[in-house]
Formats: C-alpha cells, sequence, structure tokens
C-alpha cells in the first residue's frame, strides 16, 4: 500500500469515528416501519383494507394474552411473549464486522435481542439472507463461566464449546436457542451516517421454531427495561433515552415512516409536555415491561375511572397499564371498558356498523357528518388527548371503529394506536415516559 493510500485509510477510518462519536453525543434517530405501510417488507398489496384491520384486532388480543401469561407466570426462566405474528413496528440494522444488513421487531416488552443464525437448524423460513458468525471479525460466544451467562435466567452451559445458551420460549410450538453472544450492531441514521456499538450481547439462535413467523424478519430487537434489552446495554452512550413518534399506519397515504431516537435527540421539551412516572412492579418478569399510573379514561366530558389488575400478592387493584410498542389497540379492563362504549353509545348519533363475526364491537357508518368525542388519558402527571387517528381507526370506506376492546382478568395496555401523532420519550434514568403532540409525519 502507497503512502498515499494509507493516508487515505487513516483519513477515512478517523472520520468514521468522529461521524460515530458525533452521533451518539448528540443523539441520532433512526426510521421505523410500520409493518403494514407501502415500505414494509411485509407489505401485502393483495390484502384488502379490511383484513388488514381483521388482523390487528387478532394480533392486538394475542399481544394481551401473551403479556397477561407473562405476568402470572411463575415460571423462573427466560421467556418472551411478542406475539408470533411478526409484530408491527420493523428496524433495519447490521451486526457484525464487515456489517450484515438484518430486519428486526422493536419490542418495547421484550429483553433480549436475537437473530436467526447459520449453521439453523431447524429454522423459520427467513427470505432474506441469514447471519453467518463465522464470517464476522467480530463474534464471540459468552464463555459459561461468564458473569453475564451467570446472571442470565433460564441460560445453560455447553462446556465441550464453552458457550453459554440461552433458552427463549414464545409458545410450546414456537421458540428460540442459541448462544449468547458479544457482537457489534451498527444503526443506520436518519442523518445519512451510521452509528456503531460494539460488545452489545444478543442471542444467535440456531435453532428456531415459529410456524406464523415466516418473512424477512431475522428476529427481536428488545427495547424492555432488562439489562440485555438495547437500550439498557447502549446505556451512558445514549443517556439512558430513547423515543418514538408512531405516524397513523392506517391513514397514512405517503411513503413516510416514524421514527426512533436516541440520547440528545430523544428529549422530549417544550410547551404542553405531560410526563408520567414509571412505576415498578413486584412479581415475575415485570421488570421486562414499562408501567405507569393510569388515573383515568375520559369520553368527551365523561370521567371514568380506571382500575386494572390485582398486584402480585394482593388482593388490590392497580391503576398500572402497560405502555407497549407492540399491541395495535388500547386493551381495558373489561369494567372500564364498558364504561366507556356505553359513554360512546350516548354521544356518538351515527348510524352503527354491526360485524356479525364479532370480531369489531363498536364501529359506525361514518358517510354521515358528526365528530367524534374526545377520548382522554389521564395519566398521573397530565393528561393526553388521543389523536383523532388513536381513537378510531378506518375499517374500511365509510366505516370506522373503537379502537379499543375489553380484555378479561383486569389487563390494561396503552397500545401504539392510542400514542399515534405524540412524541413519546421514554427516561430510564429519572424513570419518567413523556408524551408531546406532534405531527410525526413532519417530526
Amino acid at each position: 500500500m502507497s503512502h498515499f493510500s494509507l493516508f487515505i485509510f487513516i483519513f477515512i477510518c478517523v472520520s468514521c469515528l468522529v461521524v460515530i462519536s458525533h452521533a451518539i453525543n448528540n443523539g441520532f434517530s433512526v426510521e421505523l416501519i410500520h409493518r403494514d405501510s407501502f415500505k414494509s417488507p411485509l407489505y401485502n398489496p393483495s390484502q384488502t383494507k379490511f383484513e388488514r384491520n381483521f388482523n390487528v384486532v387478532h394480533r392486538s388480543i394475542n399481544r394481551a394474552n401473551y403479556l397477561y401469561k407473562k405476568l402470572s407466570s411463575t415460571k423462573n426462566k427466560l421467556e418472551s411473549y411478542l406475539p408470533h405474528d411478526n409484530g408491527e413496528y420493523l428496524m433495519s440494522y447490521s451486526v457484525g464486522t464487515p456489517p450484515f444488513r438484518v430486519y428486526g421487531i422493536l419490542d418495547t416488552g421484550s429483553n433480549l435481542i436475537w437473530l436467526q443464525c447459520k449453521p439453523c437448524n431447524p429454522c423459520y423460513n427467513q427470505t432474506s439472507p441469514i447471519f453467518d458468525p463465522s464470517k464476522s471479525s467480530s463474534y464471540k460466544n459468552i464463555p459459561c463461566s461468564s458473569r453475564t451467562c451467570k446472571s442470565m435466567e433460564g441460560t445453560s452451559c455447553s462446556y465441550d464449546i464453552d458457550a453459554c445458551q440461552y433458552k427463549l420460549d414464545y409458545t410450546a410450538e414456537s421458540y428460540t436457542r442459541g448462544e449468547l453472544s458479544i457482537e457489534t450492531l451498527t444503526l443506520d441514521s436518519a442523518s445519512d451516517s451510521f452509528v456503531s456499538f460494539p460488545k452489545i450481547v444478543i442471542g444467535c439462535g440456531h435453532n428456531n421454531a415459529e410456524p406464523l413467523y415466516n418473512g424477512p424478519n431475522s428476529g427481536v430487537i428488545g427495547f424492555g427495561s432488562g439489562d440485555t434489552s438495547l437500550v439498557k446495554q447502549l446505556g451512558s452512550s445514549i443517556g439512558g433515552k430513547f423515543s418514538y413518534c408512531f405516524i397513523d399506519g392506517y391513514n397514512n397515504k405517503s411513503n413516510r415512516s416514524s421514527k426512533l431516537s436516541f440520547g440528545n435527540d430523544a428529549i422530549v421539551t417544550g410547551d404542553n409536555v405531560v410526563s408520567t412516572p414509571m412505576v415498578k412492579m413486584v412479581g415475575n418478569f415485570t421488570k421486562d415491561n414499562y408501567f405507569v399510573t393510569m388515573k383515568a379514561f375520559s369520553v368527551g366530558n365523561k370521567r371514568i375511572k380506571y382500575r386494572g389488575f390485582k398486584r402480585v400478592g394482593t388482593n388490590a387493584s392497580t391503576d398500572n397499564i402497560i405502555i407497549d410498542s407492540g399491541t395495535n389497540l388500547c386493551i381495558l379492563p373489561q369494567r372500564v371498558y364498558y364504561k366507556m362504549e356505553s359513554a360512546l353509545k350516548k354521544l356518538v348519533k351515527l348510524p352503527r356498523f354491526h360485524d356479525d363475526g364479532g370480531t369489531f364491537r363498536l364501529c359506525y357508518n361514518t358517510t354521515s357528518k358528526q365528530d367524534f368525542p374526545p377520548i382522554t388519558a389521564h395519566f398521573k402527571g397530565g393528561d393526553v388527548k388521543l389523536d383523532s387517528g388513536g381513537a378510531f381507526y378506518p375499517l374500511y370506506e365509510g366505516v370506522e371503529c373503537f379502537a379499543f376492546i375489553p380484555y378479561k382478568n383486569g389487563l390494561g395496555i396503552f397500545g401504539n394506536m392510542a400514542q399515534v401523532n405524540y412524541l413519546v420519550g421514554y427516561d430510564l434514568h429519572k424513570n419518567i415516559v413523556s408524551f408531546k403532540s406532534t405531527d410525526c409525519t413532519k417530526y
């Protein structure tokens, strides 16, 4: 190599390091792709809007069932409960050296970052290329004797190769098995630069069974509050802060995408910011999810007190609710939901659309002109008035449905539709979640 070529190589490397350092210190943002958007690799142009919205309801119910199962579980092992139908928001990132591009599912209710890896037997049918760790110079197995392996629940050891093994279950027929490892993750910044993070703990899945998971997705990017989630591992480099701004995925006719931000770019400031404290829950696996305090919901001027599931070990109902990126609709305890439904029926005079199959509980023919009453979530710390696209969603042209459904056993989930057109920021150091009304197509 000539002296000039060597100089150019060193200059490029130093420039890349400067870009990375600058991006981390000043914050950075990446693109989030809604699964049903035109830009999504999961987008199916042959599906009708009715079929997509039919799936919205069923994915929400599946998600609620998994989260309830997790919260009521007494098993002491590593588990994740992302429903097995591909999640809601996708994020592209690269793993390894040289970088290998994959798609992962953003999930604020999971802690592990995992992806399918070669050799893989059996594997679900991933339609995009599968990561081969033998071709990455930065890939390292986590040894059995390491503190990371010993501190994580649900791990075991393969002493013949001194590799820490993980086992993550969704259902009896849906799981991932593999090795815990250290690897470099690279994120594409929205400013056309890239940000690399070395020594990130990931799960390299060599045995994965998920009959309904087929597609381009390589796995899951855990954004929960546990130690192995991406945001916890990035730690001080992002100041414990991340935020997202969800566009209306079901009324979006543009090519715009939602945005996920880290560090200083994730700080939610300005007028009309509502902040609510995160709640530390007691019980199995509650550290995976983000809980906040919900005081009430309002339909118009009708205020309905919120009471959720019973706290573990007591008979007292709580006013805690999960704030979740992986659930579409708002899931409410049955008593709370039916009071909201009753209030809506009294206020809305539009003709009802009746679904004989019972999938859609409360829908209206909207060919006549009438505004729906505002829906407001009253958190501890302030009130959040839901965007119209977050409170009602179009079943198809001329029919809109209430974006809330009841759930037994008192489970409550503040889903991603309710967060549409809000900048939602998580500060894991201050333990708060902040909301600011924002046109997310322009953010």
